[in-house]
């Protein structure tokens, strides 16, 4: 089920949620709605063209030395166990687990020399996922907070919806698949992984966000086929039931807006006057037959699932490309850690070529040929990138710890030159020789191919203005 509910928390007003949703009726018509913050600011923008974007984070770090950094000169405990294979590009030779993307690397370009100093998953993970680095303090904990950096999914919603002036609209800006991040995670059912949400910008930018389960603690939906009654995308709270049909929601609509009415003749606070536009944002859902039709995978044929793979993986990137197609701006796909690990190898597990990397091949070229069969690769960036790579040098059991210095991303669509690499590094890919490439110059290739640029200022929470990205530049050599 999606959820649009966020985390507990009182708005200015002191009212809780609970009680701005029993003021404004919301309860009569049946819906859940996200919390609500406002994050003001006064500039808008104006958009090159309507561009998409598709980011797939792979939770944990890739190892670059088994996937699109391979090196077969290098001794025995650094080259890993796997053969290179060619690809349609001379100088990129890739994983032999991979080999649906070799046949179409004319599609994408590779950054091989992304980098950055934070060696744990949550300040790597913040980092990556909005372009500035996480500081909390020693002993702070794993999970997200409310000052965290916008994620920049939040950041796009929250700029589209500025500058269609609070416009309805019928399918939603920003959406996270399959789960929140690090909610599948066995060893804590409380972890809430920072980066994924709009931190100061205010909840109500947060990402609407499925919720896929497991069988029991010890399942792995990424690594099995997950049956259609597993894959409810619905969003809970905003189906209708059978009996529900529209005539009367609008019914329920016209009674809600007498309470409205009613409330804002006890004139409770502005903080509601800013909840009143995200019940016209979930009624407008409610209502849209796009998003039900978008959300239903059971609409695409079971020859394209196939493709896709029927893991949780496969068929949630799958989904990212209908949402885009219905109208979607910004969609992450997050391969996440049910096991405490999946892409986190630290020992030697067939799961790296069993599931890990074979599902990522198939996914990601699935997607890629897909977009580009549809007309959409074009005006659609996707970026595939984890959090961090691996040690250069394994352990005993062919396992590899974290290593920020050194990892690759994979960027395709949206003007990205395909068929190219950027940056060489060096004999054992343990540091960028040339062109490394920080979180920051990431975070301002994508703004920048969603039409923002990347150095306009909006306004913190503490009404300070500041920039989208702070240092970064384009990448231009890979755009065409």
């Amino acid at each position: 089920m999606l959820n649009i509910v966020g985390r507990s928390q009182r708005v200015c007003s002191r009212w809780t949620r609970r009680q701005i949703l029993q003021a404004g009726g919301a309860g009569l018509l049946g819906l859940s709605l996200p919390k609500v913050l406002a994050a003001e600011s006064e500039q808008t923008i104006k958009r090159a063209g309507a561009r998409n974007a598709i980011f797939l984070f792979l939770f944990g770090g890739p190892s670059q030395l088994e996937t699109f950094d391979l090196k077969p000169g290098a001794p025995s405990a650094i080259r890993g166990p796997f053969r290179p294979i060619a690809s349609r590009t001379p100088e990129l030779k890739i994983c032999e687990l991979m080999p649906k993307l070799a046949q179409i690397s004319d599609k994408y370009c590779v950054v091989r020399t992304m980098t950055h100093p934070y060696n744990d998953h949550s300040s790597a993970g913040h980092y990556i996922q909005t372009g500035r680095p996480w500081f909390v303090p020693i002993g702070g904990g794993f999970n997200a907070t409310e000052k965290d950096w916008p994620t920049y999914g939040s950041v796009v919603d929250y700029l589209d919806e500025r500058a269609a002036r609070g416009a309805a609209r019928d399918m939603p800006g920003f959406v996270y698949l399959p789960n929140r991040l690090g909610h599948l995670q066995t060893y804590s059912t409380k972890l809430d992984r920072p980066g994924q949400y709009a931190g100061w910008l205010g909840r109500g930018y947060d990402p609407l966000a499925t919720k896929i389960g497991k069988r029991n603690d010890n399942d792995n939906p990424f690594f099995r086929p997950c049956t259609d009654e597993e894959l409810d995308f619905r969003i809970q709270g905003l189906a209708l039931n059978d009996d529900l049909t529209l005539d009367r929601l609008e019914r329920r609509r016209s009674l809600v807006d007498q309470f409205d009415q009613a409330r804002r003749a006890g004139d409770l606070s502005r903080a509601e006057t800013v909840y009143d536009r995200f019940r016209q944002r979930a009624l407008s859902l409610v209502s849209s037959e796009k998003v039900r039709r978008a959300l239903d995978i059971r609409q695409e044929s079971p020859s394209l699932r196939d493709r896709y793979g029927r893991h949780l993986f496969g068929q949630s990137t799958l989904l990212a490309r209908r949402l885009i197609e219905a109208g979607t701006r910004f969609v992450t796909v997050a391969w996440d850690a049910p096991d405490g690990y999946s892409w986190d190898s630290h020992t030697s597990s067939n799961d790296v070529k069993n599931h890990l990397i074979p599902g990522l091949d198939q996914a990601l070229s699935a997607l890629l040929v897909d977009l580009e069969d549809r007309g959409l690769l074009a005006e659609t960036l996707v970026v595939t990138v984890g959090e961090m790579g691996r040690t250069p040098k394994a352990n005993g059991n062919w396992g590899r710890g974290h290593w920020s210095t050194l990892f690759p991303a994979v960027l395709a669509g949206a003007g990205v030159r395909g068929g190219m690499v950027y940056g060489t590094t060096d004999k054992d890919a343990s540091y960028a020789l040339d062109h490394p490439t920080s979180p920051e110059d990431l975070a301002a290739t994508i703004f920048d191919r969603l039409g923002i640029d990347p150095q306009l200022r909006i306004r913190d929470a503490q009404g300070r203005p500041v920039p989208l990205v702070d240092g970064g530049q384009v990448i231009r050599e890979i755009l065409a």
